[in-house]
C-alpha cells in the first residue's frame, strides 16, 4: 500500500460532531478498526456514518475513490471519523515549542527574509539569554544559520540588523486557517465554517 496515502490528513470530530484534531489515514482506520470511532460520509447532502464492517461494504460500491490495500481486505480511504467516546474540546492555548516557532514564522528567518527547510533553520533569542533575556514567545525568532552566526551573542541593534516583525504569541485561531488550506477535501468545509483550534501543531524532536 502507498505510504503517501496512509500519511493523509483526516478531519476528526468530537462524539459532539465538533472539528477538534487531524490525524493520518493510517491512525483513523486503526480507531475504526479497534471500534473507537466511525466514518462520516455525505451523501446527497447528509452525513451518514459506517462501523469498520459497515465501511468496509460500503467502500466496494463507491467509485473514483482511493483505497488502502491489505493482503486480505480493500478498504476505501476515510476522509472524516467521528470519535465515539470523546465530547471535549480542545485547549486553547498556544504550545510553546520549537516547532511551534517554526510554524509561527513560517519558517522564515526573522533577520534575512528567506525562507528554509527546518533543518536549517535555529531558535534565536532576541535579547541574548547572557543579557537577562527570557525562552518566551516574545523574545524568540526563527533564524537562518548564517544570521544566527552573525548575531552572535548580541541584539539586533547591537549587531546592526532588523527583524521583520516583533515576535508574539500566537493566539488560536479558527481551524480552518490551519488545515483547510492544507486539503483539498472540501467535506471538511461543513465543520470547519464554525470549528476553533488551537496551534499546537508540532512537538520538540
Amino acid at each position: 500500500m502507498s505510504a503517501a496515502i496512509l500519511e493523509r490528513h483526516v478531519l476528526v470530530l468530537n462524539r459532539l460532531w465538533q472539528a477538534v484534531n487531524v490525524c493520518t489515514v493510517e491512525r483513523a482506520l486503526s480507531l475504526l478498526f479497534m471500534g473507537h470511532a466511525q466514518v462520516v460520509d455525505a451523501d446527497d447532502g447528509s452525513f451518514n456514518t459506517y462501523n469498520f464492517s459497515q465501511w468496509l461494504d460500503f467502500g466496494e460500491a463507491a467509485g473514483g475513490e482511493e483505497f488502502v490495500h491489505t493482503i486480505s481486505i480493500r478498504i476505501r480511504v476515510p476522509r472524516i471519523i467521528l470519535l465515539l467516546f470523546f465530547d471535549r474540546m480542545p485547549n486553547k492555548e498556544v504550545k510553546f515549542t520549537r516547532q511551534n516557532v517554526f510554524e509561527r514564522d513560517k519558517n522564515t528567518c526573522q533577520y534575512c527574509g528567506k525562507k528554509f527547510e527546518r533543518k536549517d533553520l535555529n531558535i534565536d533569542h532576541v535579547v541574548p539569554r547572557q543579557h537577562g533575556g527570557l525562552t518566551t514567545w516574545t523574545n524568540v525568532v526563527c533564524s537562518c544559520i548564517d544570521c544566527n552566526s552573525l548575531k552572535a551573542n548580541r541584539t539586533p541593534e547591537q549587531a546592526k540588523m532588523h527583524l521583520i516583525r516583533k515576535p508574539k504569541k500566537p493566539r488560536w485561531r479558527p481551524f480552518l486557517e490551519i488545515q483547510f488550506a492544507k486539503s483539498h477535501d472540501h467535506s471538511w468545509r461543513h465543520f470547519l465554517d464554525l470549528a476553533y483550534w488551537n496551534v499546537e501543531l508540532g512537538e520538540d524532536t
